[in-house]
């Protein structure tokens, strides 16, 4: 499969907040996989399904990848304005349907994950912490808006959501985002280094047969917990999408954190449209020109899919 992380001498800590969700576990999987990342949190939010079943399964990955002394909390139920909606219809009644999974040996903390994140991020050394949405950015929002002053000391957010070519939800717009399309809002005009990694990239990660069978290949307890999750999105993305072999989205966002070669980004203004009637939740990049020296936000536009692949097949080595 090729490809590796650039090894550097300072881990980069992460709070990775998701709702899982098939790609989610696989994200997780890889953040605790991978040396180059210090999973210091990991916070729920309502997306894929409720948030006490993904709190749930976010609790049942770590016990089966062996996830110790990260504190993992729940956080928003709902979005800010909008109806809850659920991806039932590829993450099945659960968020995370296929594999059979283990009862979670511990808890989630009874910090609500706002606070969670907020904490974490102000008890840091400035510039350290990476924020990594993979879900609905409610609790992103809420954090910043409830203490603004992690919007200076967080080193960036990269997120899995939203893209310029188009939707999956609707034509438009992505689900991430247009499930809490005013949280997003708050988050793109946030003044940090923003990338958005979107379906223009995600979509590029596909777990083809050669993927698959690299997993196969590791032959260990989360590798082949892996395979279950692939088999059963395969279907449904099949099914729901149209699609031959599943698009793996989640992870992407903390491969771009572990290796900024593993994809192209560029400067571009992005912005969350809000009132259209058919592109509600559409992630708007300005492309018209080069972006100006204020701009603080990105989005990742080509993958290196044997890369890519290449760092999850090494985490699952790595967590044996």
């Amino acid at each position: 499969m090729g490809g590796s992380a650039n090894l550097n001498i300072m881990p980069r800590k992460i709070i990775l907040d998701c709702d899982p969700g098939h790609d989610d576990a696989i994200a997780m999987i890889l953040a605790w996989g991978n040396p180059e990342i210090d999973l210091v949190a990991v916070t729920t939010v309502h997306g894929n399904q409720t948030i006490e079943k993904v709190t749930r399964n976010a609790l049942a990955v770590a016990t089966i990848a062996g996830i110790t002394g990260v504190p993992f909390a729940a956080g928003a139920h709902r979005p800010l304005v909008r109806t809850p909606e659920v991806a039932d219809s590829i993450h099945g009644e659960s968020g995370l349907d296929g594999p059979v999974l283990p009862s979670p040996t511990f808890e989630a903390s009874p910090m609500h994950a706002v606070d969670l994140i907020i904490d974490t991020v102000m008890r840091a050394e400035p510039g350290t912490i990476t924020l990594v949405p993979t879900g609905a950015l409610t609790n992103i929002a809420l954090a910043v808006r409830k203490e603004p002053r992690i919007a200076s000391r967080v080193k960036e957010v990269v997120l899995m959501g939203g893209g310029y070519h188009g939707g999956n939800w609707s034509a438009a717009a992505e689900f991430n985002i247009v499930i809490d399309p005013e949280a997003a809002h708050i988050v793109f005009n946030e003044k940090w280094k923003l990338t958005m990694v979107g379906l223009d990239v995600t979509h590029q990660a596909l777990a083809t047969p050669q993927v698959v069978a690299a997993i196969a290949a590791v032959d260990t307890a989360p590798a082949r917990f892996v395979l279950e999750l692939l088999d059963f999105f395969a279907q449904t993305y099949k099914d729901a999408q149209g699609f031959d072999f599943p698009p793996v989205h989640d992870p992407c966002a903390v491969a771009l954190v572990i290796d900024p070669s593993v994809m192209t980004v560029v400067k571009v203004p992005l912005d969350i449209e809000l009132t259209g009637t058919h592109t509600l939740g559409m992630t708007v990049a300005d492309f018209r020109s080069v972006a100006p020296d204020d701009c603080t936000t990105h989005a990742a536009t080509s993958l290196d899919h044997a890369k890519f692949w290449a760092l999850i097949v090494d985490a699952l080595e790595r967590i044996g």
